[in-house]
């Protein structure tokens, strides 16, 4: 007689795994406790036992972002031979976009939660924990949490357009709405029509480019460096 194969039992941790899997083909928009359950193979009510509905199951998403960023970052610093501060956070930040761009719904939807994880605080601790070691005090190594904002998370947070909490936006429309500004702010719509990205470059928004992000990355690390001196 021919053996059944044991399904996987349904647990947070494979839930959250699905979850992104299918944020990642489809967009945040498309997930649902249905379609989850659906992508699982059970019933949309086993998932409450491990997720307190659709508000949940974001936050869990968020955590489970969160977690591959500490994951990223920890593999940096162990193939890392400089544990100068610097070089430490310039790591620890390429590695959380590393993340970001896997997941380009992520920066949006963090924007978005009401409350903010405990992860995120465990995270930002680890990099007040760099700066006071590389001899910051904490007043410095306050403003500098400021100064980086989302930037230690692996993105730029949007100015003029932000993205929507599906983590796109509509170019094309921005566009058309620039030509319709161009006599109103002229030195604006130059700059953006003269910054326009290569579609080769990695971003994660209208104006969050790589190249960008590691500019303005440098330029802060520069500054506390002066900061702290």
């Amino acid at each position: 007689m021919r053996t059944k194969n044991p399904r996987t039992p349904l647990s947070r941790e494979r839930a959250l795994a699905a979850a992104v899997t299918l944020a990642d083909a489809e967009g945040i928009q498309a997930l649902t406790m249905r379609r989850l359950a659906a992508e699982l193979g059970v019933e949309a009510m086993s998932l409450y036992y491990h997720l307190p509905g659709k508000e949940g199951l974001l936050d869990g998403i968020v955590d489970t972002v969160i977690d591959e960023i500490d994951a990223a970052v920890r593999r940096a610093e162990a193939t890392g031979v400089d544990t100068e501060w610097r070089t430490g956070l310039r790591q620890r930040f390429l590695a959380a976009r590393e993340v970001m761009l896997r997941h380009s719904w992520a920066p949006a939807l963090l924007g978005s939660r009401p409350t903010i994880p405990a992860s995120v605080y465990a995270y930002y601790d680890g990099i007040v924990a760099t700066l006071i070691g590389g001899g910051f005090s904490y007043r410095l190594a306050h403003r500098a949490i400021h100064a980086f904002g989302s930037l230690a998370l692996g993105f730029a947070q949007e100015i003029f357009r932000p993205a929507s909490a599906g983590g796109q936006t509509d170019v094309e429309m921005a566009e058309a709405d620039l030509v319709a500004m161009a006599e109103a702010l002229p030195s604006l719509t130059a700059m953006v029509t003269a910054e326009a990205h290569d579609a080769a470059d990695p971003t994660l928004g209208w104006c969050d480019s790589q190249v960008e992000f590691e500019f303005t990355l440098d330029l802060l690390l520069d500054g506390l460096e002066r900061a702290r001196d």
